[in-house]
């Protein structure tokens, strides 16, 4: 298409090879949400001219740790480090709706891109004070395109709303993009490598530095090392706020954790670290809500 720019042309080419990947792995039908497909019907954007001056970058945005940062390649269309400059803080609807976008095209993991039913993006609101980052998408997942939406998700779900939250008022993301592929094996999960995280970390950074929450939850330990670099048991790291870019971090266990240890201790040790988060959140807690989850 004359006038296109390279960036937009090389999207294409990947959106192609993406497409045509599917298509041999047996795939015949694709779910894609409206906001993708309002993306796509845009026009492509006209060539910059040669006296144009590249935008200044935002300052305002904390530094991603250099350790976290050694994947991005500026030759990949999908790289999302390059999302940071067209991200404007003063509408972050758009640059989240791009940022999803571009999220849905990715192939930078081919073995994720080839056996996902779905790109797992992110659900709330992009204004919320409180976010929850798991680990990867799981069957469920990657079938609706949602996170936590299985029996791990009715249970966070449950927990957001006895903090006085919704779904709709948090948002809610994962590591990973991609439910992890699990080749030759038709059910189970796996944990996301350390290779695949850090491929995928950079469309979360963005989404934080978008939404800006006041807290984080981080649910797990997998979450913890995805996030912040620090592979170290969950058992230590909860119940203890940690920092990253700026933002409190709480880590806690993963809902899937409490469905499979139904002890009352371990329910109360997680509605411990919420409270701490309600009150982080200035935020009323109820007697009632201090009472959960211990001894009568």
């Amino acid at each position: 298409m004359p006038g296109m720019t390279n960036e937009y042309a090389r999207l294409l080419e990947a959106t192609e090879r993406h497409l045509q990947s599917l298509k041999a792995n047996g795939v015949r039908f694709l779910i894609v949400e409206n906001e993708t497909l309002r993306q796509l019907r845009q026009p492509p954007p006209p060539k910059p001219a040669l006296c144009s001056v590249e935008a200044e970058p935002r300052s305002s945005a904390p530094s991603t740790p250099s350790t976290l940062s050694d994947s991005s390649d500026p030759s990949d269309p999908s790289d999302p480090s390059d999302l940071s400059d067209s991200s404007s803080p003063s509408n972050p609807e758009s640059a989240m709706a791009a940022l999803r976008a571009r999220a849905a095209l990715c192939v930078k993991c081919p073995h994720l891109a080839g056996s996902r039913k779905n790109v797992v993006f992110g659900v709330g609101d992009i204004h919320a004070s409180l976010m929850f980052v798991g680990e990867a998408p799981g069957a469920d997942e990657d079938r609706q395109g949602e996170p936590f939406v299985g029996a791990a998700g009715q249970l966070l779900t449950r927990i957001i709303k006895t903090m006085g939250f919704t779904r709709e008022t948090v948002y809610i993301a994962n590591i990973l993009k991609c439910r992890p592929d699990t080749p030759g094996k038709s059910s189970g999960n796996r944990k996301p490598t350390a290779e695949e995280m850090k491929t995928c970390l950079p469309y979360l950074l963005e989404q934080i530095d978008l939404i800006q929450p006041k807290v984080i939850v981080a649910l797990g330990a997998t979450a913890v090392e995805g996030l912040m670099g620090k592979p170290e048991p969950i058992g230590k790291l909860r119940g203890h706020f940690q920092m990253f870019r700026g933002i409190r971090v709480m880590p806690t266990f993963h809902p899937s954790y409490l469905l499979r240890n139904q002890a009352l201790a371990e329910k109360r040790k997680v509605w411990e670290d919420m409270l701490q988060v309600m009150e982080k959140l200035n935020l009323p807690v109820t007697a009632k809500q201090r009472g959960y989850f211990l001894k009568a």
